[in-house]
C-alpha cells in the first residue's frame, strides 16, 4: 500500500446483519485528498462510513485504514482507529449543558489528554482554525447552526486526524452556510487531512468540484460523474 494513502479497501463485501449491502469494493483515498460520497438513501453510504469508522466489520476481502487493519480490527481496537479519524455528523451531537471550551475539553480528556496547559492550546488551537476562538465561553444555544457545526469540526481536529468523515454535515443549513463548511473541509484538507464527505447536495458538488465516489445499485464507483 503506498505510504500516502489513508484508505485502501480491496474487493470489500459490506454487509448489516447478513445483508449484502456493497459488494467488492475497491476503494483509496490519499492524505490530503478531498471526496465527496454520493448515492440515494439506502445505497449503502453510511455502511461504508461504518466500515471505515470501524462500527461494522469487513466480510470478505481487505481493508486498512489509518494503518489500521480492518481485517484484524477487534472490538478493543476500535477507540484507537478512532482517534486517528474525525467524525462529523448532520445533527451537531454538542453536550448541551457544556460551553464550547468543555465540549472540546471533554473529548480531550476522554482520550487520554492530561496536561490541563496543553489541552487549553490544544482548544484554542482548532478554534482558531474555525474561526471560532472568540465563542470560546459560549454555551451551543448561544450558537448558530453554521457556528455549531463549526463546533463539531473543530472537535474532530482534537487529535490531528488523518482522515475526516463527514456525513451530511451541512443536512441542517442553510445554502450560504453549507458553502462556507465544505469550504472550511476543503482547507483542512489542503493541510493534509483526508476528507471523505458524504451529501446530497449536488450545488455543493458543483460549486466545489472534487472526486466523487458513488454507491449505486450495491456498487461503488470510485470516480463517478454527476449530471
Amino acid at each position: 500500500m503506498a505510504e500516502n494513502i489513508v484508505i485502501n479497501l480491496q474487493n470489500v463485501d459490506v454487509f448489516q446483519q447478513k445483508h449484502l449491502v456493497l459488494s467488492n469494493v475497491n476503494l483509496d483515498i490519499a492524505k490530503g485528498e478531498f471526496v465527496f460520497l454520493i448515492g440515494q438513501t439506502g445505497s449503502g453510504k453510511s455502511s461504508l462510513l461504518k466500515i471505515i469508522y470501524g462500527d461494522l466489520h469487513i466480510g470478505n476481502g481487505n481493508g486498512k485504514v489509518a494503518g489500521f487493519d480492518l481485517k484484524k480490527l477487534e472490538d478493543k481496537d476500535v477507540p484507537y482507529l478512532r482517534r486517528k479519524l474525525g467524525i462529523v455528523f448532520q445533527d451537531f451531537q454538542l453536550l448541551s449543558d457544556r460551553t464550547v471550551e468543555q465540549n472540546l475539553e471533554f473529548v480531550l480528556k476522554a482520550t487520554g489528554w492530561t496536561d490541563k496547559n496543553l489541552i487549553n492550546e490544544r482548544i484554542k488551537d482548532v478554534l482558531e482554525k474555525v474561526g471560532l476562538r472568540s465563542k470560546i465561553k459560549k454555551m451551543p444555544h448561544e450558537l448558530s447552526g453554521g457556528e455549531q457545526q463549526r463546533v463539531v469540526i473543530s472537535r474532530a481536529l482534537l487529535n490531528n486526524p488523518e482522515i475526516i468523515l463527514a456525513d451530511e454535515p451541512t443536512g441542517n443549513l442553510d445554502p450560504d452556510t453549507s458553502e462556507e463548511i465544505v469550504l472550511l473541509l476543503k482547507q483542512i484538507s489542503q493541510s493534509g487531512t483526508a476528507v471523505l464527505m458524504a451529501t446530497h447536495d449536488y450545488h455543493i458538488i458543483r460549486t466545489f468540484p472534487s472526486r466523487i465516489i458513488k454507491c449505486e445499485s450495491g456498487v461503488v464507483h470510485e470516480d463517478a460523474q454527476i449530471a
